[in-house]
């Protein structure tokens, strides 16, 4: 029992050191975003004069709020294409028979192992070819099609582990396929659907490399490629740095601390389905 014991406290105080070196450069992160310029450069952890002007001048003058909207566009719609086509597509392989059912499913899970920096070179030629290279549209398609092979496991998951009785019982009530996915099989997954929200919500706000070689007009920058317009100035100002930093980040955590419940159990009964 004792020996149980020890072998948990170092477990524990491994974890506890861990994290801390996990924190640390976030930390730092929150606090040189209240700190001025010549402060920052001191190399103090804490500030010495606390201020906000960083933040409002970060957000104001280097025009951030048009950042932060087009962020929230092309978040926006991935998230809402991914749940409408993916939630349907997910529902035909958990729930419907037809040929080829089972091959065309593993396909898609098989493309989690496909790295995608493989496919950069041919989506920035496929969108060129349709036009769209350059918009927040050739940012969402490409997206929305990443997320493929995840979403389809985890939903495919989730509307498996619902029992079939409760589908043969909606349609003897004479509900079509339609109205039981949206009345059955949506609302007993919820906690899935909220899952996957996050899970591409999250890398696709922070999505920087294909953004960066598609999108070259700064009135349709996201937030990656304004705080890279901060680092690459000619004399950086790491305050400002942070406090974009800063900004950037908030709503993810915001998002995933009021999203966490749904989040945790939708993850925990997609796998377990």
């Amino acid at each position: 029992m004792t020996g149980r014991r020890v072998v948990r406290a170092v477990v524990f105080a491994a974890l506890f050191v861990y994290a801390l070196i996990s924190l640390y450069p976030f930390l730092w992160m929150v606090s040189g975003a209240f700190k001025s310029r010549s402060e920052i450069l001191e190399g103090r952890f804490l500030p010495r004069d606390f201020t906000l002007d960083t933040l409002t001048q970060t957000w104001g003058r280097l025009h951030f709020f048009d950042y932060f909207l087009n962020s929230l566009k092309v978040t926006g719609l991935t998230v809402l294409g991914v749940l409408v086509v993916y939630s349907l597509a997910s529902y035909a392989f958990a729930v419907l028979d037809f040929p080829g059912r089972r091959i065309l499913y593993w396909f898609f899970v098989a493309l989690l192992f496909v790295p995608g920096i493989t496919m950069l070179l041919p989506v920035v030629i496929l969108e060129k070819q349709l036009g769209v290279l350059g918009t927040h549209i050739g940012l969402v398609l490409p997206f929305v099609n990443g997320t493929a092979p995840l979403t389809v496991l985890l939903l495919t998951n989730a509307y498996g582990s619902i029992p079939r009785e409760m589908r043969e019982a909606a349609r003897s009530d004479g509900a079509s396929e339609a109205r039981i996915f949206w009345s059955v099989y949506l609302p007993l997954s919820r906690p899935a659907h909220v899952t996957v929200a996050v899970l591409t919500a999250v890398p696709t706000w922070n999505e920087y490399v294909l953004t960066r070689v598609s999108i070259s007009d700064p009135s349709r920058y996201t937030l990656p490629l304004g705080l890279e317009s901060l680092i690459s100035s000619e004399v950086p100002r790491y305050n400002e740095v942070m406090a974009a930093s800063l900004i950037i980040v908030i709503p993810v955590i915001v998002l995933f601390l009021f999203l966490q419940r749904y989040f945790v159990n939708g993850l925990v009964g997609a796998l377990k389905g």
